[in-house]
């Protein structure tokens, strides 16, 4: 009767076959590393999937006892990299499904091969393992690529906030910061410190603020924006608010926020204009 280790050198025999048989049959529609037709990225695609054949046959050889610690490594590479993280995972997961019928289709002609030295008993016990293992990989690589892709997202997310309060320089000593969006506590964190460290960089005597890209005014706003102009005064730079339209002005109002000892111009046009600013 055959062995689990006689299952091995077959499949281990045709790895690069079966990598073959699965890019050719790849549906090159798919989002993501799939679709893509960069010889390079197409060559890094298949060196994957020989490697995942290569560890995964490994699962039938004798006196293997480190295969699901070999295959973390594997899991921590591709499920991390950028073509991955790229890729939905929704598609990902249908490739592993793709990948597990591959073996259930390999091992039932291997068994209809030998059909006098593979008993019933043992293809299900072949097939039971086949379907435990890509189901528990394919769970890891879940877990992975989903925590790296949100690592990769919050990262994005931060450097948009944080160049999101840029300080130009409009004349010398003279700058503006443009508020586009809506101001979170976290992102009025960022912009405080970023707008008083840029005009000190700057060694600014004024700054305008102009807040006719953000959509709305409320006591958080206010408060938070009254915050940064004490901090700015406390370095010495003073503080103009501009793109105070109708509507804030309204808000402002209805909320009885007052800006007092604060210049306040209805357009950053108007604010330059009065101040006689040229730009630099």
């Amino acid at each position: 009767m055959l062995k689990d280790q006689d299952l091995y050198e077959h499949l281990n025999a045709k790895t690069w076959e079966m990598t073959e048989d699965w890019y050719h049959s790849l549906d090159k529609s798919k989002a993501g590393v799939y679709g893509s037709t960069d010889p390079d990225k197409i060559a890094l695609l298949k060196k994957q999937n020989h490697e995942f054949h290569l560890l995964f046959c490994t699962m039938f050889k004798e006196g293997k006892l480190n295969f699901k610690s070999d295959f973390q490594h594997w899991i921590d590479l591709v499920a991390t990299d950028e073509a991955h993280l790229d890729t939905p995972i929704v598609e990902v997961i249908g490739e592993f499904f793709r990948t597990q019928q591959q073996y259930l289709d390999e091992i039932e002609r291997f068994s209809l091969n030998h059909k006098e030295q593979v008993s019933l008993e043992k293809l299900m016990e072949w097939t039971k393992k086949i379907v435990e293992v890509i189901s528990e990989v394919s769970l890891k690589f879940t877990d992975k690529n989903s925590k790296a892709a949100e690592r990769r997202l919050n990262s994005q997310q931060q450097m948009i906030v944080e160049m999101s309060a840029p300080v130009i320089l409009l004349a010398n000593k003279i700058g503006m910061l443009p508020l586009v969006g809506e101001i979170t506590p976290h992102r009025a964190d960022i912009i405080f410190e970023k707008t008083l460290a840029q005009s000190s960089k700057h060694d600014l005597e004024k700054l305008f603020i102009d807040l006719s890209g953000v959509p709305m005014i409320d006591t958080m706003v206010a408060q938070q924006v009254f915050q940064l102009i004490k901090g700015l005064e406390i370095i010495g730079v003073k503080v103009a608010l501009s793109g105070i339209s109708p509507v804030i002005a309204q808000t402002a109002v209805q909320l009885g926020i007052k800006f007092i000892d604060i210049e306040v111009y209805n357009t950053l046009a108007q604010a330059l204009k009065q101040n006689k600013v040229d730009s630099l």
